[in-house]
């Protein structure tokens, strides 16, 4: 399978959106996403499937004043553990650094320890925790951040 990882533009929004149904337990709603393509400050990215066009995984970030806070990353759960969050967390960093941005933070709840896991592969640490972070369950949030400079 032969897998393309580019920007997320609106042909996509539909895809992005029943993937994060499948995914989260607080999906975004299909506004929210759409919205997301027409905001400035955000840039998503896609793991799209050549032969079907489905897409398999995204993630997005904010950039402001030179800071980058991931908002999601998903991955279809048939496609888990074949490096897709990876590398659309590799693209979100050259999307980051094309914006002039060195410095990436990130929410992640603190029972998912799979995504723990991952972000530290890619040198973020651990710098904090939001008390009752997730609107769904009241769980902690642990604050992770990535500096390049």
């Amino acid at each position: 399978m032969k897998i393309d990882y580019k920007l997320m533009d609106s042909s996509h929004i539909n895809d992005v959106y029943e993937l994060s149904k499948s995914c989260f337990s607080v999906p975004w709603s299909l506004d929210s996403i759409s919205y997301e393509i027409e905001n400035p400050l955000a840039k998503y990215v896609i793991a799209e499937n050549l032969s079907t066009k489905d897409v398999l995984g995204f993630a997005g970030v904010w950039i402001v004043a030179g800071e980058g806070d991931i908002t999601n990353i998903a991955v279809n759960p048939s496609y888990r553990k074949q490096g897709i969050a990876s590398r659309l967390l590799e693209k979100l960093f050259e999307v980051c650094k094309e914006n002039n941005c060195t410095e990436i933070t990130l929410e992640v709840r603190t029972s998912n320890i799979a995504a723990q896991n991952l972000y530290k592969k890619f040198n973020f640490k651990e710098e904090g925790i939001r008390k009752k972070y997730y609107s769904d369950n009241g769980e902690d949030a642990i604050i992770m951040w990535r500096r390049d400079n």
